[in-house]
């Protein structure tokens, strides 16, 4: 069949509907994430359009902006100020996260913003109260939310078939260690790598962390030490419905990026395992082997970036409720402050000896 005998109702399908509405959005931050975003929004999203790109470099601004047909910004309050942007995705260094927020929530812009917001309480309540004064939406980037096999655990656990869930188990382990650089400025392994599985902790048990413990170790790199660092981690979490839980952390696997997670219930128990590029398998008479699992999280939570910023647009264009709120952000800061304070003491240490009195005008608050 030629191209002008492919059926009109086909046609539909494939072509996009200029009528159906979209949210104008505007990236500050052209590095890795950033550009991951800005493919997403350009090339998979039905309901947004890539106005433009910031980046405090010029050649990243002109480069990302030119591969996706957008302006190129070389300062992001130019960027907030243009009228046709409805939105910003904040991709940029966490510590300029906060007063980017803050520049987008007055100028009345709802905001994506990756994780995470900072690594200072006071800071990410501060541009919490000027989300809120704005009455715009926020949203966080913890994209293992809208991972479909973290969301399965989260939906069994929902509907009960597991019982009532006693121990949770994640491993994450990133396939090679950072440069000492980026170790500097990452505010730590907690900070960092672990925050993505204390944020899933509390989205799959569905309660609050009360309470952590944690044994690190530096197994890869001596150097890491001077910044008050580790590179191996286990933390144990109390949940303030009686779960107990557990994340192991490893800034290098050798076999690629391990991405595990079980939940034992009182009536079953649910696993994930890695995800793989295939699903061959080699049998022979000296082994049964595979192809070792994807290696890094570009390719193993590629689906969960498009989802995520999907839904962002989604709960902006027909005001629904966003599905990572700004409190929801704030969380896993409080957990990871406080998992770092029990390494440096060596002792448990309680959620509450960290955590900040939120704002009064933050009380009450749903994040929405």
């Amino acid at each position: 069949m030629s191209v002008q005998e492919v059926p009109k109702e086909s046609l539909k399908a494939v072509i996009p509907d200029e009528t159906e509405r979209r949210l104008n959005i505007g990236i500050i931050g052209a590095g890795r994430i950033g550009q991951v975003h800005a493919d997403n929004i350009t090339f998979r999203l039905r309901n947004a359009n890539l106005v433009g790109v910031s980046s405090g470099s010029r050649k990243l601004a002109e480069r990302c902006s030119l591969a996706h047909g957008c302006e190129p910004y070389y300062d992001y309050h130019t960027l907030i100020e243009n009228p046709a942007v409805d939105a910003v995705c904040i991709c940029s260094a966490s510590n300029q996260h906060t007063d980017q927020i803050i520049a987008a929530a007055r100028a009345g812009k709802h905001i994506f913003c990756e994780k995470p917001i900072d690594t200072n309480l006071e800071v990410i309540d501060k541009a919490l109260v000027e989300v809120r004064k704005a009455g715009v939406k926020l949203q966080v980037g913890f994209n293992r939310r809208f991972d479909q096999n973290y969301r399965r655990v989260r939906d069994a656990i929902i509907a009960g078939e597991i019982g009532s869930p006693q121990i949770l188990h994640i491993i994450s382990r990133d396939p090679a260690p950072p440069p000492l650089e980026y170790v500097k400025n990452s505010g730590g392994i907690w900070m960092d790598c672990a925050i993505h599985d204390m944020d899933m902790s509390r989205f799959l048990i569905g309660s609050e962390v009360e309470e952590v413990y944690v044994l690190g170790a530096v197994n890869l790199d001596p150097a890491i030490k001077q910044y008050g660092d580790v590179d191996t981690s286990i933390v144990t979490l109390r949940f303030s419905n009686g779960v107990i839980g557990s994340i192991d952390n490893s800034r290098q696997a050798v076999y690629g990026y391990d991405q595990r997670c079980e939940v034992l219930g009182s009536g079953g128990s649910i696993h994930i395992n890695n995800n793989y590029q295939n699903s061959a398998v080699i049998s022979n008479s000296s082994a049964v082997k595979r192809d070792l699992p994807l290696n890094f999280f570009m390719d193993r939570y590629t689906d969960s970036f498009i989802v995520e910023l999907n839904e962002f647009c989604d709960s902006v264009l027909n005001d629904k409720p966003v599905p990572c709120t700004g409190l929801d952000g704030r969380a896993p800061v409080v957990i990871a402050l406080a998992a770092k304070k029990s390494y440096q003491e060596s002792r448990p240490v309680r959620l509450t000896e960290v955590d900040l009195p939120l704002p009064e005008s933050l009380v009450g608050w749903d994040g929405q």
